[in-house]
């Protein structure tokens, strides 16, 4: 099926999209979602979220302001989806940068099963390494690394990690950046186009990985 195809079963279907994210960019994200077509969802009470789970099309959890409740919830709503067959996509926003996020980046990766996920390649990266309990230290806030920015002469190295890291997580794995990689294991899509400026306003990554939730419900 071509995108658009999909995108018009999202406005047939109206699935509700179960976000968990984080309150800088809360309000874009529901618009984004209500823009596409779905309802989107913003509870993060960890006491409702086995009701308000089951109830959804898709799940996405967001580690952009993490804290103690917030992570107990996640957990608990990515533990109602995988009991409910619901898709998960986990979006791991500055996961390098404090023992904290990375503890709750390996709680969730032992608990959960993500049928997606998206970030920067510096926070793939890091995911990579704590999958396989190999923790080397921060790698900074939620901007990519100028190390792991993704150019045309760095293509070929990234696209064979970005598979690799996506078969090893069981995962579709869609990493952006000023050119941006999707990978379900197998194959690899390069997009490119990517705009300087959008680093320039917050939000952007949380607005796609709530618009990529979407389309994971149909």
């Amino acid at each position: 099926m071509e995108a658009y195809e999909y995108l018009e079963k999202i406005r047939a279907a109206a699935p509700r999209v179960h976000c968990i994210t984080n309150y800088v960019t809360a309000h874009d994200v529901a618009n984004m979602i209500l823009a596409c077509g779905a309802n989107p969802v913003m509870a993060d009470e960890p006491q409702e979220m086995g009701e308000i789970t089951a109830h959804a099309g898709a799940l996405a959890l967001n580690m952009g302001t993490p804290s103690e409740r917030r992570e107990q919830a996640m957990l608990a709503a990515g533990k109602a989806a995988n009991a409910n067959g619901i898709p998960v996509l986990l979006d791991p926003v500055g996961v390098g940068a404090s023992a904290f996020r990375r503890k709750m980046a390996e709680e969730l990766l032992e608990a959960v099963t993500f049928t997606a996920i998206r970030g920067n390649m510096s926070e793939i990266r890091k995911l990579s390494e704590l999958a396989e309990k190999n923790v080397t230290g921060s790698s900074g806030g939620v901007d990519v690394c100028p190390v792991d920015v993704v150019t045309e002469e760095t293509l070929v190295e990234a696209v064979t990690f970005v598979k690799a890291v996506s078969k090893r997580l069981g995962a579709v794995l869609a990493v952006t950046g000023a050119i941006d990689l999707v990978s379900d294991g197998q194959q690899c899509v390069v997009i490119r186009g990517g705009r300087e400026e959008m680093s320039r306003v917050t939000g952007t990554g949380c607005q796609l990985s709530g618009l990529a939730a979407a389309f994971l419900a149909v």
